[in-house]
Formats: structure tokens, C-alpha cells, sequence
């Protein structure tokens, strides 16, 4: 056991707590597996748990919380009872999007807790680390204290020795007088035990922080930035321990999703449900079963030319709202600067600019562009669910704003990553022809006919017509 002092140890700014949680004012929450999960920028819920006199226990739910709650019922009931349940990655963002909503926010323990550190230090607010190996949580408070000015970390103990005796352990935590107490013993345990104790702890905030305290200390390397933003962080963690964590990730993402699905069609439309389901299911494996070549054509992407992999660019979805498409970057850098030169050298009629001889393709673009391997990145937009599998072309604003009334009618629909047009031909179809495709598919769709055009797909990309 481990019990070091940072700071000023006894120091408490506010004794006068409440000893029942207020509910939180006007904060949105959306419903996942029995569960009311906040929907809110992490500055509201922030200051909502800072408000002076509030007592909260605070979890967190990503995929895998969600699969460990479904098997057990008292874990279910700790997060069920928590004063607030804060949205963790894009498995719960996933399982939103099935229902029609968005969480605000993505308020994973390893970045916001340090956010809410930031403004206790502000306050004067005092912090205990509870969990861990022997002195992980004393490397853990160091460099917190380092981080943010100002902390005040009164006390840590370790998660095994250090708990053995729970008893003490709670009386050696309420005799530093903590404001904010942070447990890292991994799911569910960490949950269990604040619920457990939820009337023996005087802190006025409880919060399990999974694995936090091993990132600082770095035991565990974490992601990059761009992959974080990019919401993969579970790739990277898998990459990182294929053995330990191939279960959780690959075979537990994929039972949640399903699980996910289901609850969705409860409460939509069938149809609508169970082409969302086709989309989730064959994005998510298509990602889990490509990510090794994804890893090498992105490398391939940076040794041929400068610039990021990934091309993002804007695009029109269904209804006209826009949204950011994803794309290995196939052009050099300057693309965009030089699309409006190259204009009259289009190779189809209409709005839409396609040449079979663009100069702005690089050599692994050229190739990219063949096997239509460039689009492949489309996947994160299906499991956003911004695109479908299929459905039409997704335009580009200004194609939008030179539209016909007529060709409006193609954004009553999701666009997709493969559909009628882009197995007839692609770039050999002429505009309106390809507008009539697009309106005849989005008033005649059935999942029967997306399946075709899915295995249709195959046999495109193979033959490579139209594809440059």
C-alpha cells in the first residue's frame, strides 16, 4: 500500500455537501440499455458537477461496460443508480445513431477527467487516486500535478494491497478529505465498489476512470491524436494487445453492435432498422477484417507523395445536409486549387467533373482509383451514419447548388459507397443518366435489391469499368 500527499493534504474548500445528488439542470440524456446517458459539451457537465452542495457518482459507458451490464445484473444496477453516465467512444455514439440521435459529445474518462481536474485546481479542490499496481497511482498524481497547475492531490492508494481491507481503505480516503476521488480498478469492479460505498465515501465526486491512471504513468501507451479523433482508439489498444484484448474488441464490438440493432428496431421502422443493421454489420467487419491493409496503404499513401492519407472533403447527404467525406488521398496536395483549370477537360457531361487523365492522381492514387481502394475509408462515414452501403453518389455542394430541380430528388436517399450507377459504369455514365438511376433506385429500394447491388459491387470493382 502506497500513501503519498501533493499539495496541501486536509485542505477541503467545500464541507457543506449534500448528502443527495440534484439532479442535472437541463442536461439532454438519451436512453441505451436501460440506461439514461448524458448528451451534453463536457464544460456543462462540468459545471453542473461543480456546482457547490451537489454530491455525484459518475460512470462511464462504452461498448464493452454496455456487454459486462448485459451479463451482469448488479453492474447494470451501479451504472443504472449513478448520478451521471457520460457517452465513451463510437460504440455508444453508434448505438445512438441507430435511434435517430447524437450525443453531443464524446466524454471518454481518459480526456475528461483531466478537463475536470483542470477546473477543480481552479477551485481549490482536492483530489485522492484510488487503484492500480503498487506506485502507479503515485506516478499518476505526479504528473497530474505537473500537468495542471495548482492541483491538489491529498492522497493515493494502491488497487490491491490498499483495498484488501476496504474498511480502511474508506477511512484512510475520508481522513484526507477529498473533494474528487478517482478509482481506476477496470470495469466493473470500479463501478461496484463506488456503488457499494456510496453512503461510507465523503467525497463530494466518485468517478471510475478505467485506465487512466496507467496512461499517465505510461504503462499504456495511448493512441495517437489522430487516431482518438478519428474515434479508433479500440484499433490502436488491439494493435497494441492482440491477445488480451482480441475478445473485447473484435468479437465484443460486434455482439454489441448487433445488440445495439436490435434494441433500435424496438423503436423504428422495421425497414429502416434492418438496412441500418446491413450497414453496421458490414462497415464494422469490413474495417475489423481490412485494418492490417489499411495500415500498409497508408504508408504506401505517405513514402509516394506529402500530404495527410486520409482526403477529407465536403459533401451533400440525405435531406441536403453536409457532411465531411473520408478518402484515401489518391490527388496531390494542391488538388482543389487546380479542380476549377482542369474543368473543361471533364470527361462527362453534366455538373459532375470526372477525367480520365487527371494530372493532379498520384501513382498510388492511379491504383487506388482502379480497385476503387481509395473509397475504402467511406466506411467510417457508413458507421457514422452519414452514408449507407449503398444508395447514390454523394455530390459535392457545388454540384448541389448547379442541380435541375429533378436531380434534387437523389437526396431523398443516404448516398452510399457502392450503387446503381457506380455498378453500371461510373465515370462512362453521363449526368442525367445517372440522376434518373438514383431517382429509379430511391423509389423502388428494397433490401432485397441492395443486396444485389452489393454483390453486384464485386464484380465492378474487379472489372474496373469507369473506375479513374
Amino acid at each position: 500500500m502506497t500513501f503519498a500527499h501533493h499539495g496541501m493534504a486536509g485542505f477541503r474548500n467545500d464541507s457543506s455537501v449534500s448528502p443527495v445528488a440534484a439532479p442535472a439542470r437541463g442536461i439532454e440524456t438519451i436512453p441505451l440499455f436501460g440506461l439514461d446517458v448524458i448528451s451534453a459539451d463536457a464544460q456543462t457537465v462540468i459545471t453542473e458537477l461543480l456546482t457547490p452542495g451537489r454530491r455525484s457518482r459518475v460512470a462511464f459507458l462504452n461498448a464493452h461496460c454496455a456487454n459486462v451490464a448485459r451479463r451482469n445484473p448488479d453492474y447494470h444496477d451501479a451504472l443504472a443508480t449513478a448520478d451521471m453516465v457520460l457517452p465513451d467512444g463510437i460504440g455508444v455514439e453508434l448505438a445512438a445513431r441507430m435511434q435517430g440521435r447524437r450525443f453531443l459529445a464524446n466524454l471518454n474518462g481518459t480526456d475528461f477527467t483531466p478537463a475536470l481536474l483542470w477546473q477543480a485546481a481552479a477551485r481549490g479542490l482536492t483530489v485522492f487516486l484510488l487503484g492500480g499496481q503498487d506506485g502507479v497511482a503515485e506516478v499518476a498524481a505526479d504528473k497530474l500535478c505537473l500537468q495542471i497547475p495548482g492541483l491538489r492531490i491529498v492522497g493515493t492508494r494502491d488497487g490491491y494491497r490498499g483495498m484488501e481491507d476496504e474498511t480502511a481503505a474508506i477511512a484512510a480516503i475520508n481522513a484526507a478529505r477529498p473533494d474528487i476521488l478517482l478509482v481506476a480498478l477496470g470495469v466493473p469492479q470500479q463501478d461496484l465498489w463506488l456503488a457499494r460505498n456510496a453512503r461510507r465515501i465523503d467525497a463530494r465526486i466518485t468517478m471510475g476512470v478505467g485506465a487512466l491512471f496507467d496512461f499517465l504513468a505510461e504503462r499504456v501507451k495511448r493512441a495517437p491524436g489522430a487516431v482518438r479523433k478519428a474515434k479508433c482508439e479500440w484499433i490502436w489498444r488491439l494493435a497494441m494487445e492482440p491477445r488480451r484484448l482480441a475478445g473485447r474488441y473484435l468479437i465484443g464490438n460486434a455482439t454489441f453492435l448487433a445488440h445495439a440493432a436490435v434494441a433500435a428496431m424496438a423503436k423504428a421502422d422495421r425497414m429502416l432498422a434492418t438496412r441500418r443493421l446491413i450497414d453496421i454489420a458490414l462497415a464494422g467487419g469490413a474495417l475489423a477484417v481490412l485494418s492490417p491493409l489499411v495500415v500498409l496503404l497508408a504508408l504506401a499513401i505517405k513514402i509516394d507523395s506529402r500530404g495527410p492519407v486520409l482526403f477529407r472533403q465536403a459533401r451533400i447527404g440525405k435531406d441536403g445536409t453536409p457532411f465531411t467525406m473520408f478518402k484515401f488521398r489518391s490527388m496531390h496536395v494542391d488538388a482543389e486549387a487546380r479542380r476549377a483549370a482542369l474543368l473543361a477537360r471533364s470527361d462527362r457531361e453534366g455538373v459532375c467533373f470526372k477525367s480520365r487523365n487527371d494530372p493532379r492522381v498520384t501513382r498510388v492514387g492511379r491504383l487506388l482509383r482502379r480497385f476503387s481502394i481509395d473509397e475504402l475509408p467511406q466506411i467510417l462515414n457508413v458507421l457514422r451514419g452519414e452514408m449507407s452501403v449503398v444508395g447514390p453518389r454523394p455530390a459535392l455542394p457545388e454540384e448541389v447548388d448547379a442541380y435541375p430541380e429533378r436531380a434534387l430528388g437523389r437526396l431523398s436517399v443516404k448516398p452510399g459507397l457502392t450503387g446503381v450507377w457506380q455498378v453500371s459504369g461510373r465515370a462512362e455514365i453521363g449526368f442525367d443518366k445517372m440522376v434518373d438511376m438514383d431517382l429509379a433506385y430511391a423509389r423502388s429500394r428494397t433490401i432485397l435489391l441492395d443486396l444485389i447491388l452489393i454483390a453486384m459491387t464485386f464484380r465492378a470493382v474487379l472489372g474496373g469499368r469507369g473506375a479513374y
